[in-house]
């Protein structure tokens, strides 16, 4: 195991005199004035990031696009490309990549250069004509960091001030009241709720336990908001900053009086809380499991009801799709045999804690009070009326990111190739954005969150490649404390003590771009040593808060060593190096990578050794012999799992990810993990590759673009869906001729993609309007029945029974992009399997459709289908602001959410990554 208590200790004078010497190349840099840098990918690097790279538009920019239609430029020139892949990927070939991705070599011919700009004599920012990405190149780290952070606030001012607020909670106070706002802020303030001492005291740890890379991470992250800095202050004097500004009441118009406040350091920590929250946590929603468990218990009894739950919680089960596949045991999270210290609430006794109070005017509401606006500024009135961002589209739920990689035995050149990116939402501008930085200890091209983008943390180095996928295993935990004296007291070992307030007031008035009343609230928390109060309850009759607690928490700036090491190609030799990089990433992340020689899989992420005898996914009772192992509530430090524990593998046949298990005996922190999983899209298809040899990027290419446009369901339920159905004669003409359109469909591969491009209808659109209008209706007469309605409505409140594209009501909401990740799927196909007879490993504790009988189980399905058949498609669609009812292909779409001033058209469905590599290197250093 090993503990987080630093690796080695610098002092004072060793961080200012590193500090001083920044200005001076460091020993060994790999980019000095004249240097040539290192590309070793040959022009076989490539990558793409929708819409465009420009996230940046000023109040004329803005003016003109909401009546004239226009658009900053490079704000939506890679759109296109990305998607027409859809239409396109059937005839890709190696030479046809580069009419759907960006070419990624380093450095910008010299007759594509547009434009450079020298913000600092030791830096230039060289945009290409193509993309506009800053191609950053410092002869001093300072400096290199220092254009980072410039070319950042060029591109993605606005959006970061956004982040930083939603980070600090502010959200409502700075971007207007309308109802999303006060849901997203009150979303993620309770996960990270901050002072700006508790900001210092995370940028202080890193001071002083990381060492020189430490010191080094602080000084970069100085020099990266120096240069956002320094960009905004000369865009408020030139007149040249971002328009919503304006529009919310920032600055004025007419006399420029307001400012766009400094940023600092600690806003960079903000801004990783919301991120690392959103796509690198893992565990939590153990209360809610509680609640299930105790309803299958009540319904079945103690010990079949717990066994019938674990059959649903699936921790571990058999069939599941792996992404290290050879066999290989990493045990983790496991069950114990004689579980302890668990603490289940009482029943009926679980009341959530609430958040806020004293609200005033408009607030919990969506009353608006439009100002009377200047008439120029009319065509922007309202435009955040509905919020900067829908609180769904950030909801940490949300599944993320694919990877697809064949070894070199494999490929058509022996090299190995590798498609793999982030599957970060859509938004416009883009959450991440593009750059390469050269400079003393950096060379990376590749994608950075904005306002976090001291480092490229997912791209490509000199001979060498990387990205990640959410991995979620459980590195947070629910701790029932009982209190003592009052509500707001608890024994901490022993000891009554008080817990501590934490509190946000925001107040808003409406403006030209949120139309919202005046109103005003105030959020509040209470902070314990086992984390922030979730839940009350009362636990064998006393009284108890429950608290959730991550290891991350007070730590997610610690990742910033990790991402650093991953730019250093004195560091990154090779795929061991790689793993040792990234395992200094905190966040529960799955990396992959890529070299001439190579490919390697690592999971990352602050894994606590936990008590014998614990439940991971349970509460479980706040005392000593419970907590995390060496446990220290000061920082939130505990003993973590060592380096050999972690799923890692190097030059497996192929690796595959999407959001699913890691590895044999390594257990999930929640319910959907099983027999179907998106996962098997991609498994099945690479897996076929492989065993036909000579792969290249393109045919792993086609691979990834054909699973992103195929119907889970449709490929791997229907056919069990229509065996059970097809076990007697159906006599009932429409049910048969929809049966037929069913099976058609999945015999051309289920997909839903138009039937050529720009036709905006799919191929086989009424199966696939009745696989949407029937699959909420068969999985609860499957299982409703058997269940029962509050163990059925408690399970569902762990794992919804459907995200397909076009549902509005799944994590993610409408327009999403990715879908198929939480369903019901896997429950359906084992309990398919067992009414049919079938080999079923890790089965389901009982057989529900139709109570296990297959004439049942029959009548049951053919019940729902004809209700899924009657469905009109306005009754399956809908329709909402951007779709008319019925419109199949626009339910579906991808719709880029305006966080500023400029929007985009919707495309094409992809369940795909949002910032996409496709890598072959033929050399290496």
């Amino acid at each position: 195991m090993r503990r987080r208590t630093g690796r080695l200790r610098i002092t004072l004078a060793a961080v200012l005199a590193l500090g001083a010497g920044l200005s001076a190349p460091l020993p060994n840099a790999s980019a000095t004035a004249g240097t040539p840098v290192p590309d070793l990918c040959g022009s076989q690097c490539a990558d793409i990031l929708p819409p465009g790279q420009n996230g940046n538009a000023t109040l004329a920019d803005i003016l003109a696009h909401r009546t004239l239609g226009t658009r900053p430029a490079h704000s939506s020139d890679q759109l296109g490309r990305y998607d027409a892949l859809v239409g396109g990927y059937g005839t890709l070939t190696d030479a046809k990549l580069a009419e759907f991705f960006n070419d990624s070599s380093f450095g910008v011919p010299a007759d594509q250069v547009e434009s450079v700009t020298r913000p600092r004599e030791d830096v230039t920012i060289t945009r290409d004509k193509k993309t506009g990405v800053p191609h950053i190149k410092g002869t001093t780290r300072y400096g290199t960091e220092f254009g980072a952070g410039f070319a950042a606030a060029q591109d993605r001012l606005w959006m970061m001030d956004l982040f930083r607020h939603i980070g600090r909670g502010e959200l409502t106070s700075f971007a207007g009241g309308a109802l999303a706002n006060q849901g997203l802020e009150q979303q993620f303030w309770p996960q990270a709720p901050y002072t700006e001492a508790d900001y210092e005291a995370q940028i202080a740890h890193i001071k002083a336990n990381e060492g020189e890379r430490g010191a080094l991470a602080m000084a970069d992250a100085q020099a990266y908001v120096d240069g956002i800095n320094a960009y905004r202050k000369a865009a408020k004097d030139g007149r040249y900053f971002p328009g919503e500004y304006v529009l919310t009441g920032k600055v004025d118009a007419i006399t420029n009086i307001g400012e766009i406040q400094p940023f600092k350091v600690t806003d960079l920590i903000s801004i990783a809380s919301v991120v690392g929250g959103q796509f690198g946590g893992g565990g939590g929603g153990e209360v809610q499991a509680a609640l299930s468990l105790l309803a299958a218990q009540k319904k079945y009894g103690v010990v079949e009801g717990t066994r019938v739950w674990e059959s649903f919680r699936q921790r571990n089960d058999a069939e599941a799709v792996l992404t290290v596949h050879d066999g290989t045991s990493f045990p983790y999270a496991e069950k114990p045999a004689r579980p302890r210290g668990t603490a289940l609430p009482d029943p009926g006794s679980v009341r959530p804690e609430q958040l806020v109070y004293d609200r005033t005017g408009s607030a919990g509401t969506d009353t608006k009070s439009p100002l009377k606006a200047p008439k120029q500024l009319r065509p922007a009135q309202g435009m955040y009326d509905d919020g900067v961002i829908d609180p769904r589209s950030l909801d940490p739920k949300k599944g993320m990111s694919n990877a697809l990689l064949v070894s070199g035995a494999h490929t058509a050149s022996g090299n190995p190739v590798a498609v793999f990116g982030p599957q970060t939402g859509y938004f416009a501008p883009q959450l991440l954005m593009l750059q390469e930085l050269q400079g003393p200890g950096i060379s990376a091209r590749g994608a950075a969150f904005a306002g976090v983008g001291m480092y490229v943390q997912m791209g490509r180095g000199q001979d060498y490649a990387w990205s990640a996928t959410s991995a979620a295993q459980d590195i947070t935990d629910t701790y029932a404390i009982e209190l003592c004296q009052d509500d707001v007291h608890y024994l901490h070992h022993g000891v009554c003590v008080p817990m501590e307030k934490l509190e946000k007031h925001n107040a808003w008035q409406p403006t030209v771009a949120d139309s919202t009343a005046a109103g005003s609230y105030r959020m509040r928390v209470w902070r314990t040593r086992y984390g922030i109060v979730t839940h009350r309850a009362t636990v064998g009759g006393k009284p108890v808060a429950y608290t959730t607690l991550r290891t991350t928490y007070r730590h997610e700036a610690d990742s910033i060593i990790g991402f650093q090491m991953l730019n250093d190609p004195s560091y990154v030799k090779d795929a061991r190096s790689f793993q040792q990089a990234v395992s200094h990433i905190d966040y529960a992340f799955n990396w992959f990578y890529a070299d001439s020689r190579e490919a390697a899989y690592f999971n990352s992420g602050m894994n606590p050794v936990r008590a014998a005898g614990v439940d991971p996914a349970l509460p479980v009772r706040a005392e000593a012999a419970y907590e995390w192992r060496n446990f220290d509530p000061t920082d939130n430090t505990a003993a973590y799992t060592p380096f050999a524990a972690h799923p890692q593998s190097i030059g497996q046949d192929y690796y595959i990810s999407w959001n699913n298990r890691q590895a044999k005996d390594y257990n999930t922190a929640g319910f959907g993990f099983g027999a179907v999983h998106r996962g098997d899209l991609l498994d099945q298809r690479v897996r076929r590759l492989v065993e036909q040899g000579g792969v290249t990027r393109a045919s792993l290419t086609r691979a990834m673009a054909e699973a992103g446009v195929t119907d889970l369901r449709g490929e791997q339920l229907l056919p069990e869906l229509l065996k059970v159905v097809r076990t007697a004669p159906v006599t009932d003409p429409a049910l048969a001729t929809a049966l037929q359109q069913l099976d058609s469909w999945r015999a051309a591969g289920a997909p839903r993609k138009e039937t050529a491009p720009g036709s905006r209808t799919y191929g086989h659109p009424d199966a696939v309007r009745i696989m949407d209008a029937w699959w909420p209706l068969l999985i609860e007469a499957e299982f409703r029945p058997g269940l029962g309605d509050e163990l059925y409505t408690a399970l569902t409140a762990s794992l919804a029974t459907d995200e397909s594209p076009g549902a509005s009501h799944g994590p993610t909401g409408a327009h999403g992009g990715s879908a198929f990740q939480y369903g019901w799927w896997g429950f359906a196909d084992k309990d398919l399997r067992q009414v049919l007879g079938r080999p079923v490993q890790s089965p389901l504790a009982r057989t529900y459709c139709g109570g296990g009988d297959p004439a049942a189980c029959r009548g049951a399905l053919l019940a729902t289908l004809k209700q899924a058949v009657a469905k009109s498609p306005a009754q399956v669609y809908p329709g909402d602001d951007s779709c008319a009812a019925g419109d199949q292909w626009c339910a579906d779409s991808l719709q880029h959410r305006a966080l500023g001033g400029i929007t985009h058209p919707g495309v094409n469905w992809q369940n795909r990554p949002t910032y996409q590599q496709v890598v072959e290197f033929p050399a290496h250093r």
